[in-house]
């Protein structure tokens, strides 16, 4: 409806705006600066004449120049020398999920996978006795601050049925 409404606007009395745009008088454009134009050099015979006289001076001066180009020694590293030191992150085999292939098989340390967080939040919700922040800390191989940070901070979802007779009160 709108684009119906704005087209009808838009094609109203087009043909006289176009006539009123045509028939105004072109504007006229700006002056250039005289040093602009290179007609000016082709009247001065004098300066094309210095610009392709040759100058002996400067020619001695391009002789007397010589460029020596070398190019470095190459160094050939040999194996036995310095290495650059590399990381390496220990990993750890995963608590596997229910998923199986497609779970994520090694975690480097202080980190868990998602199927493991949810199953050590769902273990914590279940049975916070057994599950403490300390066990699970030492059971992921993770930082005790890390691990009450998650526990705090993260909730598994919990599902809840309403019976049907209290639908309707709600």
């Amino acid at each position: 409806m709108g684009g119906r409404l704005t087209r009808v606007f838009r094609t109203f009395n087009v043909e006289n705006r176009a006539r009123r745009e045509i028939s105004k008088e072109k504007p006229t454009p700006a002056p250039r600066h005289p040093t602009s134009r290179l007609d000016e050099l082709a009247g001065h015979p004098e300066i094309q004449e210095e610009i392709y006289r040759r100058d002996n001076r400067l020619l001695t001066f391009l002789k007397d120049v010589y460029v020596e180009s070398r190019d470095p020694p190459v160094r050939v590293k040999d194996g036995g020398g310095e290495h650059l030191p590399c990381k390496q992150e220990e990993k750890r085999l995963t608590k596997l999920g229910h998923l199986g292939d497609l779970d994520v098989k090694k975690v480097p340390k202080g980190k868990i996978s998602i199927v493991e967080a949810l199953t050590l939040l769902n273990n914590h919700k279940l049975h916070p006795q057994i599950w403490t922040a300390e066990k699970i800390a030492v059971e992921y191989s993770l930082e005790l601050k890390e691990v009450n940070s998650l526990l705090e901070f993260f909730i598994p979802f919990a599902v809840q049925e309403f019976p049907k007779e209290t639908k309707k009160a709600i």
